[in-house]
């Protein structure tokens, strides 16, 4: 079976989220590498994130393309993939391959990295922008 991974904070799980997490299942089983609390407040600010990180891991354990949730404690998920070498890394639409720092450790070891162009225009910031604007 082909291993797939993908990363991310995964805050407020929105219909992005779903699509991304669905066409990624499509190429083989599907782990999702998930930023820590503590990651993601060095990466969004202290007010990030919304969702702790359990609830955050209940949420895309409980999605029908998700197989496994791993959390990792570092800005990138790059220690992780070294260690357990998925196939495919994959990655939504709102990054490039050349500024991906997992994309050398993926191809580092003959893996493969697909960016999945959006197909809904939607991001857990611009919620939580609208939220505040009401």
């Amino acid at each position: 079976m082909i291993r797939v991974a993908t990363g991310g904070c995964f805050d407020i799980i929105h219909a992005g989220h779903i699509d991304l997490l669905r066409r990624a299942n499509k190429f083989g089983t599907l782990e999702v590498y998930l930023n820590s609390n503590e990651s993601i407040r060095r990466l969004k600010g202290d007010s990030r994130p919304i969702n702790n990180e359990a609830r955050r891991r209940l949420v895309l354990e409980s999605i029908k393309y998700v197989d496994f949730v791993l959390t990792f404690e570092e800005d990138t998920p790059c220690d992780l993939i070294r260690s357990r070498k998925p196939d495919i890394w994959v990655k939504g639409g709102d990054y490039k391959i050349e500024d991906l720092p997992e994309a050398k450790v993926v191809q580092s070891y003959g893996g493969e990295v697909v960016i999945l162009p959006f197909r809904i225009d939607i991001s857990t910031s611009k919620i939580i922008e609208k939220i505040k604007a009401l």
